[in-house]
């Protein structure tokens, strides 16, 4: 077999597991190397970059756990997946919660390892290109609110690294949530123009005639209560970017006037006989198809390809569901610092409610449906009864990417209530049916696991099995 792209260290103290693992992996082509015990593994990690490491959870005094710490601290984009024999669940689950990608519980079938390498893999080399492409990006202050390693928004970092070193208008398609003025802030504190001003302004938020007056200026006695001059906003983003969002709400007269101001780089000000030059680059936004609008007559065709130089769509959330863990933790991150206690983060069920959720308010949404679940969370975990019900009772279905959760499944033909069955299961025969440890290793209390069990039809035995 040819070579397969992709460098990975296989750590175990029980040398015929060890060499039987770097066996398989080199028939499949990949780049293996094999560590004794967790020094081993560590030491090799400071002389290599790895994409992969496999590690067995127990080895002594330098454990799975140590020598995940190290290579997070040392290697970010190395993916880290735990092997776990019975008995040592609890701490795999801990390694999830610490950065771990995924865990494999001994023995597991040879398509089980192929395939969370395989996944395993691919996610290193996204974060690798998401770090990428971040890094083009020079001012980190606007560009640290984005979240998100899906090739859907990779596509849309690589845009921004090209766009914000030029001066071409660009036009942001997305729908309402989906980060369109992050978008444009990023591109315009990555410009030439970062010094200058951002103006931002919301067409739809004012009738025409007010939005003339805000984007053109005034003259004194230009219409009953203009006592002075008023400089417009194209005036005071001379030299810097101007933000129109909701570009798609605007009349046909203003149309016409905005076009002027595009095409000449020079506005006049309403009630004004003279013009004034501008230097200003337009970034335009809108949740509507423009293109739609220009066939109905609703919208100049002029105007929409002198705002189409560049186009960038945002991907809505639905179609990135494997950034909904990141997203999530990220929001946590931000909230859980004003609640009375520390809050870890979610337990699975959670979790699968949340990717599967279609989220028809995008990221805004799932940054609201956060912040209220650290305010109504009581424990150290988001439970499901700390989501909207709306969320708890979507409906169950198919869950289109990867859906983050830790078993080797291909979670694209797995429902919502498979998946957390699945896992409540897999966790029961972990701990041999001990409720009391089942529950500590999903977070919950006994009553929640009982409530879990009751709804998903899993069996817990005897009462007296603790």
């Amino acid at each position: 077999m040819g070579h397969t792209e992709g460098t990975i260290l296989v750590v175990d103290d029980d040398a015929v597991a060890r060499d039987l693992l770097v066996e398989a992996l080199r028939k499949e082509g990949y780049d293996v190397e094999a560590a004794a015990d967790g020094t081993d593994a560590i030491a090799r990690g400071r002389e290599r970059r790895f994409d992969l490491v496999l590690t067995d959870f127990r080895m002594g005094a330098v454990d799975g756990i140590a020598v995940l710490r190290e290579f997070k601290q040392c290697s970010p984009d190395t993916s880290i997946v735990l092997l776990t024999a019975f008995g040592s669940m609890e701490g795999a689950i801990e390694a999830i919660r610490q950065g771990a990608y995924d865990y494999l519980a001994k023995p597991f079938k040879k398509e089980e390892i192929k395939l969370v390498v395989r996944r395993s893999l691919e996610h290193s080399r996204l974060v690798r290109e998401n770090a990428r492409f971040r890094g083009e990006l020079r001012e980190r202050q606007e560009l640290a609110q984005f979240v998100g390693s899906s090739p859907p928004m990779l596509e849309v970092y690589k845009l921004v690294a090209r766009v914000s070193v030029g001066k071409s208008t660009v036009l942001l398609e997305g729908e309402s949530g989906t980060g369109k003025e992050l978008v444009a802030r990023a591109i315009h504190s990555n410009s030439p123009r970062r010094d200058r001003p951002f103006m931002p302004v919301n067409c739809a938020a004012l009738p025409d005639t007010l939005l003339e007056s805000e984007l053109f200026g005034y003259e004194r006695g230009a219409f009953t209560g203009a006592i002075g001059v008023k400089h417009g906003l194209f005036e005071a983003a001379h030299d810097g970017t101007l933000f129109l969002d909701e570009i798609g709400d605007i009349g046909s007269a203003l149309q016409v006037k905005l076009l002027r101001v595009i095409q000449e780089q020079e506005v006049r000000r309403v009630g004004g006989t003279s013009s004034i030059k501008v230097d200003v680059r337009v970034i335009a936004a809108t949740n509507r198809d423009l293109a739609v609008l220009v066939k109905e007559g609703r919208f100049r065709e002029d105007l929409f390809y002198r705002l189409n130089v560049v186009r960038i769509v945002l991907p809505p959330l639905r179609e990135r569901r494997e950034d909904i863990p990141t997203l999530a933790h990220h929001f946590l991150q931000k909230f859980f610092g004003a609640n009375a206690q520390p809050i870890r983060g979610f337990i699975p069920e959670t979790m699968a409610l949340l990717q599967h959720y279609p989220w028809p308010g995008n990221v805004r949404e799932l940054e609201n449906v956060i912040e209220r679940a650290v305010s109504l969370a009581h424990g150290p975990l988001i439970l499901p009864e700390d989501l909207p019900e709306i969320i708890r009772k979507a409906e169950t279905g198919p869950l289109g990417g990867r859906a983050g959760t830790v078993s080797g499944r291909d979670d694209a033909l797995v429902t919502l209530d498979e998946m957390a069955k699945q896992h409540l299961v897999k966790v029961l025969g972990e701990t041999g049916g001990n409720k009391v440890r089942a529950a500590k290793i999903l977070g919950i209390d006994r009553r929640t696991l009982y409530r879990m069990a009751e709804r998903y039809g899993v069996d817990l035995g005897e009462e007296g099995a603790e």
